[in-house]
């Protein structure tokens, strides 16, 4: 099964590669109903609600079984908290950025995601963020920097291993990812399903609340500021996702794989922005896979 999974993982990465080359529709030339449904995740995924719904049910059920380190403040915000679920001493770390796009959703819908990396004897660490349009793109890219160094400060003092430490996060989280991802020693960053050029949702409905303007918005793009150094980014998308949104990671990839950091890029057939998560949680998916072979390095 094991050998079947890396041969699975090795063939998806060829073909994905082979999938740079594909062109996708312009963002310059949408009218305004395209480009909005261009970035409506929701809109494309009907059955996204009943998921969400599953997902914080089972995360209610989580948080309630592992009371030990929730809601701890990282800064003076009422959003500006972490939960940290250990599964014992000395032990690797995952840390998870949500998404929502920077004004929906919290640390606490999520929490479900932890359940079988605990059980694998990996801890997970959740941030929490102030959201739009409380907070602008500047304040939230800072308070998530702020979060990840003060779990990178403190973990060791959960129990975790600081040399055992991955970044991931996912849609707007996968963004804050790569923002955040000098704010601690890590083995990898791991966006999912990301958004790494902020650029064309200034004209869509999204910035009705993130309220960006270009300044803003340059920078704090990831495709303008590839962050310094040379950790591995490994980047996830779905092959059923919205032609942005795998126009996105393809462009990001591009751009990661003409730099210092190791890197791979893997577009998940079949999957679309919600069952991408399914790949993170669950054992048999392959970005949890690529977590456990990540520490396993």
């Amino acid at each position: 099964m094991k050998l079947l999974k890396l041969v699975l993982f090795a063939l998806i990465t060829f073909f994905t590669q082979a999938m740079y080359a594909q062109n996708f529709p312009d963002w310059h030339q949408m009218n305004q109903q395209t480009l909005d449904d261009s970035y409506n995740n929701s809109k494309a995924v009907p059955e996204s609600k009943a998921m969400f719904d599953g997902w914080v049910e089972r995360s209610q059920a989580f948080r309630a079984a592992h009371p030990e380190y929730l809601d701890i403040s990282y800064g003076p915000l009422e959003r500006e908290k972490i939960d940290y679920f250990s599964a014992g001493k000395n032990t690797p770390v995952v840390i998870f950025i949500h998404g929502g796009f920077w004004q929906m959703r919290s640390k606490n819908d999520f929490a479900f995601i932890a359940d079988h990396f605990l059980k694998e004897g990996i801890s997970v660490a959740m941030v929490g963020y102030p959201l739009a349009p409380q907070a602008n793109m500047d304040e939230i890219v800072s308070s998530s920097k702020k979060a990840v160094e003060f779990i990178g400060n403190h973990v060791a003092q959960w129990g975790g291993n600081p040399n055992q430490v991955i970044l991931t996060g996912w849609s707007s989280g996968g963004h804050l990812t790569i923002t955040s991802m000098d704010s601690v020693k890590m083995k990898a960053a791991i966006p999912i399903s990301g958004i790494y050029e902020l650029e064309p949702l200034i004209g869509s409905y999204l910035n009705t609340n993130l309220k960006m303007d270009q300044a803003i918005a340059d920078k704090n793009s990831p495709m303008m500021h590839v962050p310094p150094g040379k950790t591995p980014i490994y980047i996830f998308v779905g092959g059923a996702e919205l032609s942005e949104m795998r126009r996105q990671s393809h462009d990001f990839a591009k751009k990661i794989a003409k730099t210092a950091h190791p890197n791979s890029f893997v577009e998940i057939p079949g999957k679309n922005h919600y069952t991408m998560l399914v790949e993170l949680e669950q054992p048999t998916g392959l970005i949890h896979q690529k977590i456990l072979e990540t520490f396993k390095q």
